[in-house]
């Protein structure tokens, strides 16, 4: 890259942005684990470490085993379809996995993991961590180079996955990737400014606490599009020695769902995605309409809804729901990660669905998905070896 570092590997999450001139900045995530150096930006050797100021690694690993998450930003030229720059911007993370882009033009990267500072050993290797894992940063998409790494202990340590802002309320809503996980939404002390502190809360379906929305036993299952009114348990100790932040949630009533995943804006609305959801593990996606109250005391009058929106089954086009993001044209654009032959699947918002594309190139799962801010070029990642495609319209306005 332009820093003198590598491009890592496994690209995940991505979210495009304006730059100057015309050109489109992506800030993609790199869902790595410190074990593997040929995947990390530093050289297999770990010979381009010492470029970058330890300072700015979140964690180095002690010289040994620094972490290899982490962003890049790409400034792409639309008009002459080529990349002028590319750098490292968050550094020594770890599997960064998604995230999601906040109305003041920043990218909030997560971590999909748990790991205490100290020695482990994992997959045969002796891992060094000097500091703890499990958290989001926020990396602004106009910044030319590293970023200072600072962990929002605020919105919780777990696995994160994904992660949208409500350009309304300022409203953080995110998800889990558990076979467990909860539905979570941040309310910031100072909307836009979020290290600044705040309330991390999780979903529970009203009069059904600790509710199994997975489908997967035949007691209590969830219908196709049924509006059910939700309300949030406030969490304590969001920033925990023990990964149990879910497990205390459901203690208190919040809803489970099986493999938190995708999160997007769609309208006033967000869309969510579980993984291995429903009755043959295919995965489901959820709507959730806020209320107009969102976050403040007027909201339990007026509550907000959830709703089963899609359920994948063995005849459907969709199956195993990961990333996604809303068109232009009003639909959800759905990456798949399943077994074998991973898509690009559209779904209509009557429920139908239909195929944008296939990955003929390998069988990695699809990530990343995303427009240019005109909504001209579409924007998705092949997860492996990492590659970021960009796919050229014209696309349907509506």
């Amino acid at each position: 890259m332009d820093d003198g570092l590598l491009v890592p590997g496994c690209s995940d999450g991505m979210a495009a942005f304006a730059g100057i001139g015309g050109t489109i900045v992506l800030v993609c995530n790199h869902e790595n684990w410190p074990g593997d150096a040929s995947v990390g930006p530093w050289g297999p050797n770990l010979e381009r470490l010492a470029i970058v100021p330890r300072h700015a690694i979140y964690d180095a690993g002690s010289g040994v085993t620094p972490g290899n998450g982490g962003t890049t930003t790409i400034v792409f030229d639309p008009r002459k379809r080529r990349v002028l720059r590319r750098h490292l911007s968050l550094a020594g993370t770890e599997w960064n996995c998604a995230g999601g882009p906040t109305p003041w033009g920043s990218w909030l990267s997560c971590e999909e993991s748990f790991q205490d500072e100290g020695i482990s050993f994992q997959s045969g290797v002796v891992l060094r961590r000097e500091r703890r894992h499990g958290y989001v940063f926020e990396v602004p998409s106009g910044n030319p180079a590293l970023v200072e790494p600072v962990p929002l202990k605020s919105m919780g340590r777990f696995e994160h996955e994904a992660a949208a802002v409500s350009s309304e309320s300022g409203v953080v809503y995110m998800t889990e990737d558990r076979h467990e996980s909860l539905f979570y939404r941040f309310l910031p002390r100072s909307p836009g400014r979020l290290a600044d502190g705040g309330r991390l809360q999780a979903l529970a379906i009203n009069g059904s606490p600790g509710h199994d929305t997975r489908n997967w036993l035949t007691d209590g299952r969830v219908a196709l599009r049924r509006a059910m009114p939700v309300s949030w348990v406030d969490l304590d100790n969001v920033d925990g020695d023990s990964n149990d932040l879910r497990l205390r949630g459901r203690e208190k009533g919040a809803a489970i769902f099986a493999r938190g995943e995708g999160l997007c804006s769609i309208g006033h609305d967000f869309a969510f995605s579980c993984t291995i959801g429903g009755p043959d593990r295919l995965g489901q996606v959820f709507l959730y309409s806020p209320s107009q109250f969102e976050g403040k005391p007027g909201e339990t009058d007026r509550a907000g809804q959830l709703q089963l929106f899609a359920e994948a089954t063995s005849d459907s086009l969709l199956r195993n729901a990961d990333n996604m993001v809303a068109a232009p044209w009003g639909d959800l654009l759905v990456c798949e990660d399943t077994a074998d032959h991973c898509g690009l699947v559209g779904v209509r918002p009557d429920g139908s669905q239909y195929v944008i594309a296939d990955n003929a190139y390998s069988n990695s799962e699809l990530a990343g998905v995303c427009f240019s801010p005109d909504g001209s070029v579409l924007f998705v990642n092949v997860q492996y070896p990492g590659l970021t495609l960009a796919i050229s319209g014209p696309w349907p306005a509506n």
